[in-house]
């Protein structure tokens, strides 16, 4: 391998360890399976990595890629390999937080219904919520991301918002 080939090869290294949890979370939250996930989020480093010549610099990497990951995942959802798969786990904690176990448990199960809730929603009321709020993308970022009209984004987050109101009783 020559040094300009090393030399991409590291650099994209560096960018794998930068987003590959972002990957993960968006790419779950359209197949709620781990294994798939995986499988998936490969796929859209190796596309990434054999397309990086085409990235034009127009928005940031993180949403490049973000945009190959949907791309992938609802490619997959309409593939005859897809089935239903219960969600057995949510995003994993990165961090431990110092509180007691019942806080802890307490704070473990409301974590819990909120992702079941999020994950039963519609796909198209699902997408802008992980993305809005996990991975923090403004209503601009998502609406070029997804491809659609600002204002179509805005309106299905403000429907998000009621469903999960309604199914949390809140």
């Amino acid at each position: 391998m020559d040094l300009k080939r090393k030399k991409h090869a590291s650099e994209f290294n560096s960018i794998v360890e930068l987003y590959v949890n972002d990957i993960r979370k968006i790419v779950f939250s359209y197949v709620k399976n781990h294994h798939t996930m995986e499988d998936i989020t490969q796929e859209v480093f190796l596309t990434a990595y054999n397309s990086f010549h085409t990235f034009r610099g127009e928005g940031s990497i993180k949403n490049w890629l973000l945009k190959i990951a949907v791309n992938k995942s609802k490619d997959y959802l309409k593939s005859w390999h897809h089935r239903k798969v219960q969600m057995t786990h949510w995003f994993s904690k990165e961090e431990q937080s110092n509180e007691d176990t019942e806080e802890t448990v307490i704070s473990t199960l409301r974590d819990q219904e909120l992702a079941n809730s999020i994950m039963q929603l519609p796909v198209k009321y699902r997408e802008i919520i992980i993305l809005y709020y996990y991975q923090e993308l403004d209503t601009n970022e998502i609406s070029s991301l997804l491809e659609l009209n600002v204002n179509t984004v805005k309106t299905r987050l403000i429907r998000s918002r009621d469903l999960l109101k309604r199914r949390l009783d809140i």
